[in-house]
């Protein structure tokens, strides 16, 4: 079952309107993936080369980076792992499931994150934030995150379009 779309309503509990948009939007990537063969989703359609399932693993590394090695201060393996020779990059060898079932997994982290940490929490020193004049607070780590699913599930609608016609909202 999809995620709905959350409309706006009189809520002012902010983190729980960040963690609906993003889950929202998580869905709606998941769901722009949904029911294409590994070869759709591994074949691009524009000329930058990027796939569908390498920017659905971009997103996923893109959130890791955000919350846990940046306002943490976790270490994680390879942060930029999704990227190889300055493009958007997933491993031969994952399948396209598990390429979701991590970007699953990695919004589960992030609503542990944001319902235990106030909005204004400055990021953690030593991972990805090394100088405390420049670390960004949550608040702002989420307004970040929101925009990037927000950019790229608009990208994953229409390259899926072009795959086989289906249109997003």
């Amino acid at each position: 079952m999809r995620v709905p779309f959350p409309e706006p309503g009189p809520s002012s509990d902010v983190p729980a309107l960040f963690l609906t948009y993003l889950d929202y939007y998580r869905d709606t990537v998941a769901d722009r993936v949904a029911g294409l063969t590994d070869a759709q989703a591994r074949r691009s359609r524009v000329p930058s080369g990027w796939t569908l399932v390498a920017l659905v693993n971009h997103l996923t590394f893109m959130e890791r980076r955000w919350f846990v090695w940046g306002f943490l201060g976790e270490p994680v393996p390879d942060p930029w792992g999704d990227d190889a020779d300055d493009r958007w990059h997933v491993d031969p060898a994952e399948r396209v499931d598990d390429v979701l079932a991590a970007l699953r997994r990695g919004g589960q982290r992030t609503r542990e994150i944001v319902t235990t940490h106030p909005l204004d929490t400055p990021a953690a020193l030593g991972g990805r934030f090394t100088d405390p004049a420049r670390r960004p607070t949550l608040a702002a780590i989420l307004f970040h995150v929101l925009q990037e699913y927000a950019r790229h599930a608009g990208h994953l609608d229409i390259a899926r379009e072009l795959i086989d016609g289906r249109t997003g909202e």
